[in-house]
């Protein structure tokens, strides 16, 4: 009896009890479906939160106040801390290898134009924002570059801040107060879509000495610097830290790089993939304890057949691998099911959450496959061990 044999055997009976073979296999659909689903969302919100964070290019840092203890916000925590200032971002931008600096600062208030507003971010900052955000200009022009201490009363608009406004008529030119403070409008910007949770598009740009003074700020929120990308990471952080301490006294901020980002991303995806593996794990252990319920229930079933196999000749081994390949292919059914509907339903959870990112690892779902096969061996090891030990002329007797 070879191997066909077995499996011919195995999807017989399989088939043959479809109520008690789809009870088997539903503890292992089950588990392999949740990993599908859960790494889908997992692996789309890796890839989506990586696509934001590298669009900015892999030269870019940011200082913050504070050090990692206080989370890099002065205050939260207790504490001194010394404000980042326009003349840190100033003396940031003269190192030898630095290519653009900016201070940066932004709150949320109303821009009204007419009898029109909305609430929406207001973001401070300097002519070098476009470049250093990857932004783009679709009519007019951005923040005039001057020093960053003199605010001046332009704006630009984000494209759908402009559209809410203005609808399809020309803003340039035009007023818009932001907070109650009037600006004339300069420029509008290309869509960019959200960043991080935050709509770009639905925004208004504006000086960062103007934002300062609009929020009644006395520090800028981060400042944010690229450099050449043939200067090493690391010397560029440590020439920042070195330069901040001397104009400081102390080492009272954070310094962020793209790396240091990642390397938090992968943290948390490593926990939510432990999170995964223990949700598969508890499934795969019920659909484990299916298949041996059921395997065990068999081999009580099927002890006559078990006792004339014996008398016709098949050997203890030969009805060992016969049970074995039935939990095999219990599993495998399981499996496969699980894979599908755990596509599925990945797909209809994009269509009804469009802003969800979804991700298929196959990679994850062919693991999950082959997990559930020997977890199904395993556990109907114990049932064809029962059925392989039964000796022929009692299994007959029970007839």
């Amino acid at each position: 009896m070879g191997l066909l044999n077995d499996l011919e055997l195995a999807l017989a009976a399989v088939f043959g009890n479809r109520l008690r073979s789809a009870l088997s296999a539903l503890g292992i659909a089950l588990g392999v479906a949740s990993v599908v689903l859960l790494t889908s969302i997992g692996e789309g919100a890796h890839q989506y939160v990586l696509a934001q964070f590298t669009q900015f290019g892999a030269n870019i840092l940011e200082v913050t106040p504070g050090t990692t203890e206080t989370v890099g916000i002065p205050g939260v925590l207790g504490g001194s801390t010394r404000k980042l200032t326009i003349d840190d971002a100033i003396a940031i931008g003269r190192l030898p290898a630095v290519e653009r600096s900016m201070a940066f600062a932004f709150g949320q208030a109303e821009v009204e134009a007419g009898e029109r507003g909305r609430s929406v971010y207001v973001y401070g900052g300097t002519s070098d924002l476009p470049d250093i955000w990857k932004f783009g200009v679709r009519q007019g022009r951005f923040l005039p570059e001057g020093d960053p201490h003199r605010g001046a009363s332009v704006a630009v608009l984000g494209p759908t801040l402009k559209r809410e406004l203005f609808d399809d008529a020309n803003a340039l030119g035009r007023f818009v107060r932001v907070g109650g403070t009037r600006f004339r409008v300069i420029g509008v910007m290309e869509p960019k879509g959200r960043l991080l949770g935050f709509d770009m598009d639905d925004a208004v740009y504006v000086p960062l000495a103007s934002a300062l003074q609009l929020f009644n700020l006395e520090e800028v929120w981060e400042i944010q610097v690229t450099f050449a990308e043939s200067y090493p990471v690391d010397r560029i952080e440590e020439d920042i830290r070195n330069l901040l301490i001397g104009r400081h006294g102390d080492e009272d901020f954070t310094i962020t790089t793209q790396n240091a980002m990642l390397d938090v991303l992968n943290g948390v995806m490593g926990v939510i993939t432990f999170a995964v593996a223990g949700i598969a794990g508890i499934s795969l252990l019920v659909g484990a304890v299916g298949i041996l319920t059921m395997t065990w229930i068999a081999v009580g079933e099927r002890t006559p057949e078990i006792g004339l196999m014996r008398a016709l000749g098949a050997t203890r081994a030969q009805v060992l691998r016969m049970f074995l390949t039935e939990a095999a292919v219990l599993a495998t059914i399981g499996g496969l099911v699980g894979i599908g509907s755990g596509v599925l339903l990945a797909h209809f959870l994009e269509l009804i959450v469009p802003g969800l990112p979804v991700e298929i690892p196959f990679v994850y779902a062919g693991a999950g496959l082959v997990t559930s096969v020997v977890t199904g061996i395993l556990s109907g090891t114990a049932p064809a061990r029962r059925a392989a030990r039964l000796e022929p002329i009692d299994a007959l007797r029970a007839e």
